[in-house]
């Protein structure tokens, strides 16, 4: 998987999130449906997008989704995914597009493509991802000639680029690619006068992509001897940044022209996510997510000052032999039992139990961990079902305790990046933030 918007499930509404599952999950059966199963590997997440606009024009309402069966990737859950003309399309850019990266990548000779017979082998995959992504492209009315043009004269400009070429002369081709994709949703959504800010936006991804994908990539490209714009132009990191925060915001000042049924999704993707992603690649994201960001935004209290009331000194909730001034007191030496000091029946305060006449809850008792041969197959089992990667939460094979999937780690996001954002009202920010599902209102 790949691709720059990268968008952290903590930071969608259920609502986004299923409806951005429904886009890449359609978007990959696309690639099957037309191209067969290998084709499905060059599933992305900026690819997407394309599907995610089309919608957008044409609203969630009206858009055509249809369920799909288990999946080893949805941990072995059905889901309702897009399908139709915006997720075909999407599928013969993402052909075209992961062409053009591969014949870029054996031009640069990078890792195992400096080898001739892998290079031979990755160039013939390249040639005939291009005739799939003509077929389906022309069955919609778009000419991915224009694409295939495009990365064909990459080669060339990064041959004659040199020391003070401009990035955008480098960039040009990927965004006259990515403008075409993004102007031809209009089409197919029956609203022509959204192509041209759509085809503006479109070209500014482009830009982005290029130059997130340059700065990544410039330490590794380093490494090996391989070509980078930032390297060939003497480009510095400032000089990119500041390309790179310009196409953001030009972004967001197009979208702003064009007619949408439902923005919401776009809006997060587009607006929100792409300045995430710009933060991210140079290395100025945090993280406010699981208590790496600042004190209220998700952060549990740290122990370690003065005990407050209603809260544990430092050390931890239970110690003995300290006299403490909140709902702990009366049990110094032992836990407090769920629901504070006061019992719900026959108590003096809130709760179900704990106090006076009252019954006691206590947790659960942890379930017992498995064997050795039964963890075995506990293991083999969420690996097959890729529960371990996928699966917002799985039980531990060996210690049964509960576990988040891989893929459920936050590389994200100081959700309080609203500031100024149209969803935010009157611009002074967003405190409401599920991690931004404020622009569930679209």
């Amino acid at each position: 998987m790949f691709g720059i918007v990268r968008p952290c499930s903590h930071r969608l509404s259920e609502g986004l999130k299923a409806e951005w599952m429904a886009h890449l999950c359609g978007l990959c059966l696309a690639l099957r449906a037309d191209h067969g199963q290998f084709a499905r590997v060059v599933t992305n997440y900026d690819g997407l997008i394309v599907s995610v606009l089309t919608d957008a024009q044409t609203g969630t309402a009206d858009a055509a989704r249809r369920t799909a069966g288990p999946c080893p990737l949805r941990g072995m859950r059905t889901a309702s995914v897009a399908k139709g003309e915006g997720a075909r399309l999407a599928a013969s850019v993402s052909l075209v597009l992961a062409s053009a990266k591969i014949r870029d990548h054996v031009a640069d000779r990078n890792g195992l493509l400096r080898r001739r017979p892998v290079a031979a082998a990755a160039r013939k995959v390249a040639a005939g991802w291009d005739r799939a992504g003509a077929r389906t492209g022309a069955a919609l009315g778009f000419d991915t000639a224009l694409l295939v043009d495009a990365v064909d004269r990459q080669v060339g400009i990064e041959q004659l680029a040199g020391p003070g070429t401009p990035l955008t002369v480098i960039t040009e081709p990927t965004e006259t690619a990515t403008a075409a994709a993004f102007a031809h949703t209009a089409v197919l959504a029956g609203r022509p006068g959204n192509a041209a800010p759509l085809a503006e936006a479109g070209r500014l991804f482009g830009r982005l992509a290029h130059l997130l994908d340059a700065v990544e990539d410039r330490a590794t490209d380093a490494a090996e001897g391989a070509w980078n714009p930032l390297t060939a132009t003497g480009a510095t990191t400032a000089q990119a940044r500041r390309l790179c925060d310009d196409a953001v915001h030009g972004i967001r000042l197009a979208l702003r022209d064009v007619e949408f049924a439902d923005s919401a999704l776009v809006h997060v993707l587009l607006a929100h996510e792409l300045r995430r992603s710009v933060d991210r690649a140079f290395g100025t994201a945090t993280c406010a997510h699981q208590g790496h960001g600042a004190p209220g935004q998700g952060q549990p209290p740290q122990y370690g000052g003065p005990p407050q009331y209603g809260q544990a000194p430092a050390g931890g909730p239970y110690v003995q032999g300290q006299q403490l001034n909140g709902p702990q007191a009366p049990y110094i030496d032992g836990p407090v039992p769920p629901g504070g000091t006061g019992g719900g029946h026959g108590g003096h305060g809130g709760g179900s139990g704990g106090g006076e006449g009252g019954t006691p809850q206590f947790p659960h008792q942890p379930k017992k961990p498995r064997g050795f041969l039964a963890g075995c197959a506990a293991f083999i089992g969420l690996c097959c079902t890729c529960q371990m990667c996928c699966a917002n939460h799985y039980e531990g094979p060996w210690s049964r305790k509960k576990r988040e999937g891989c893929c459920s780690d936050c590389d994200c996001c100081d959700c309080g990046d609203c500031g100024g954002c149209d969803c935010c009202g009157d611009g002074s920010g967003c405190d409401c933030c599920d991690c931004c599902s404020c622009c569930d209102c679209g």
